[in-house]
């Protein structure tokens, strides 16, 4: 499958988890790959990838999912639907490269990159175990829930860009349709990623035991391991 990617690390063995990464508008697979970096160090059994969007941004190396040329409320969905057949698409085949299954898949974003891992959750079922959202948004905040996929919510109190409020909202949504998420707001921080919240996504991923192990544990139920730990 042709599309734009930098692969971070890829493990001497057959990986154990699949992280992919999607950069936010005007970045590149590249830059995006210096957050990998910090997954690959903690995941070192892991497959990790930097996806590139599909669409040119301006006139240097810059990619974007969608055109945010004129975006509203409006049609914003409109856009990222019509993007999203090759979103799965390519998440889909770095599953099938990789032998890992959903659950032990990853999509990390930011920005316009969390959105498309988001939107994904609601467009595809089991698409991804885990979504780690930096400084993301729904287009439309879901209507159901997600199944057994866990989504981690981690954005700057400060965001002019895309501001808090959306994270929480999505947050009591995610809990009005019985998802399992969790929502961390970084103090002092605008559109952008600290170190801070970098030890919070890697920390959710490392240690969040997801909903469904207490229930099966609590209901005495044998369940699946869990595929990030």
């Amino acid at each position: 499958m042709k599309h734009e990617h930098f692969v971070v690390q890829s493990p001497a063995t057959p990986a154990e988890q699949l992280i992919l990464l999607f950069h936010g508008v005007g970045d590149n697979p590249v830059a995006m790959g210096e957050i990998g970096s910090y997954f690959a160090k903690d995941f070192p059994q892991a497959l990790v990838v930097s996806i590139g969007g599909p669409f040119a941004f301006g006139r240097g190396n810059g990619r974007q999912w969608f055109s945010v040329q004129g975006v509203t409320e409006a049609n914003r969905a409109e856009r990222i639907a019509e993007v999203m057949p090759t979103f799965v698409e390519t998440v889909r085949y770095w599953q099938q490269q990789s032998g890992v299954g959903y659950a032990g898949t990853a999509l990390v974003g930011f920005s316009q990159g969390s959105i498309m891992a988001l939107e994904g959750l609601k467009a595809e079922p089991k698409l991804a175990g885990r979504v780690v959202a930096f400084s993301g948004r729904f287009a439309h905040l879901p209507e159901t829930g997600f199944g057994e996929s866990v989504v981690h919510l981690i954005h700057g109190e400060d965001d002019a860009v895309i501001a808090v409020e959306h994270a929480r909202a999505a947050a009591a949504r995610l809990q009005a349709v019985g998802c399992d998420f969790t929502l961390d707001v970084e103090q002092g921080v605008g559109h952008a990623i600290n170190q801070g919240m970098m030890n919070l996504a890697l920390e959710r991923l490392h240690y969040y035991v997801p909903q469904r192990y207490w229930e099966e544990a609590m209901f005495g139920k044998r369940g699946d391991l869990i595929a990030f730990k």
